[in-house]
């Protein structure tokens, strides 16, 4: 069994903030999450959601930004979140540009040199980080969700399309939902990825729908004052692939709300009530 070191615990809500580091086999580097365990489980197991947070951000912002832990209390949820990329990997430029490299993993098993040594968030979160959580955790291993915003909407999206069997729940705040088509995902796949844009679909929430993957149902939320909406986000693509594969879609545009955390914290409990639904 994987030791965890606890860097803090905090009382919250009637339930536990956590922070932990561990040795991951996975990314063979020093890995950090949180996890926040409402007061139900204290006496039984309870179902989990997994967050993927965005761009630049770590396994605390989602807990200390979002204000989720009052509305997972209240429905019996336990809250993971992640770091988001390895760190410290001591590859060359891996902390020059804000949205590739450190803290910008987004979510995948990268297959070219060097990222592919280190940069393995997919197998990290849906295998070692799984596991941990329902061996260490009283973590119900049948009722797992996910979500996230932004980079992690599009690692939420991806990863529940390609998972069905591990995520029985999923919705995103601004993802990104067409990495293909838009600068950041480009400039990430081409460099964890190689140039054969082929294997770029399995990580495009708008390619996997078109070719053939699916999901029960989809909660999708974006502020249309979204700095990014235009240039990075592509809803508009995700929500025609799901037309013409008849997926099933909540895609809700919300008037004067931008990227941030404080939209994020406005719909965080809507979106743990449709967890909680979902998960059962």
């Amino acid at each position: 069994m994987t030791t965890l070191e606890t860097r803090s615990l905090h009382q919250c809500f009637g339930g536990v903030q956590g922070f932990y580091q561990h040795p991951s086999e996975i990314i063979g580097l020093p890995m950090r999450f949180s996890v926040y365990q409402p007061p139900q489980a204290q006496y039984q197991r309870v179902p989990v959601v997994f967050f993927l947070a965005g761009l630049t951000c770590t396994e605390e912002t989602f807990m200390i930004k979002a204000g989720a832990q009052r509305y997972a209390a209240e429905y019996g949820l336990m809250l993971v979140t992640m770091d988001t990329s390895p760190r410290q990997t001591g590859i060359p430029g891996e902390t020059d540009d804000w949205d590739f490299g450190a803290g910008a993993g987004f979510y995948l098993d990268a297959t070219q040199s060097p990222w592919s040594q280190y940069f393995r968030m997919e197998s990290y979160i849906t295998q070692e980080l799984r596991q941990i959580i329902i061996d260490q955790f009283p973590a119900d291993p049948n009722r797992i969700g996910i979500f996230g915003h932004s980079m992690g909407g599009h690692g939420a999206l991806t990863l529940a399309l390609r998972y069905p069997e591990l995520f029985r729940s999923v919705s995103a705040f601004a993802p990104i939902c067409a990495p293909m088509q838009c600068p950041w995902g480009q400039k990430a796949f081409r460099h964890y990825l190689g140039e054969d844009q082929s294997s770029w679909r399995q990580y495009d929430a708008t390619a996997l729908i078109a070719d053939g993957r699916s999901i029960s149902d989809l909660l999708i939320d974006q502020g249309l004052n979204d700095q990014f909406l235009t240039q990075q986000l592509y809803p508009e693509a995700l929500e025609k692939s799901c037309r013409e594969a008849d997926q099933k879609l909540t895609l809700r545009f919300h008037s004067g709300y931008d990227h941030s955390y404080y939209f994020i914290s406005t719909f965080i409990g809507e979106h743990l009530k449709y967890h909680r639904e979902q998960l059962g």
